[in-house]
């Protein structure tokens, strides 16, 4: 059986590990760049929306894309906001920390442009990497 995307974020991913698959790391600036601009997109969208920038409000919203069973809050305020996953929304399980870092610019950049651009965003642990769990930490970089 043909083996199908169960949304449009999983769909997403499946075209990136097929370009990432066929053209390795020279493709990783596209998609790099493409998932820059949709967080850029998605940003705006968002501060639009909110009463202020705050991590903590922007990060509250965010998380309510998310299922609650795939993710777990472990801080959020307004200086620090770290997620564990145990599933990829785009499916990138045991492809490469890489792609993952490539394609988590939609977040990055979501982040930057709805609070700050001094918000930086580690992956600690990732699934795409074989990790157990993914582990994200959104924080201000040091001036």
């Amino acid at each position: 059986m043909e083996d199908l995307p169960k949304n449009p974020i999983e769909a997403q991913g499946m075209l990136f590990k097929a370009i990432y698959l066929k053209f390795g790391k020279e493709a990783l600036p596209i998609i790099k760049d493409v998932c820059r601009k949709q967080g850029r997109s998605l940003g705006f969208k968002i501060k639009n929306k909110l009463s202020d920038s705050n991590l903590s409000t922007v990060a509250t919203a965010f998380s309510k894309s998310y299922n609650p069973n795939d993710i777990k809050i472990i801080e959020l305020s307004d200086k620090k906001f770290r997620i564990q996953g145990n599933k990829c929304p785009f499916g990138l399980e045991n492809t490469s920390r890489e792609l993952c870092e490539a394609v988590m610019e939609i977040d990055a950049e979501y982040f930057r442009i709805a609070v700050n651009e001094d918000i930086q965003l580690r992956i600690i642990k990732t699934v795409a990497d074989g990790d157990e769990y993914c582990d994200t930490l959104y924080d201000f970089k040091n001036k």
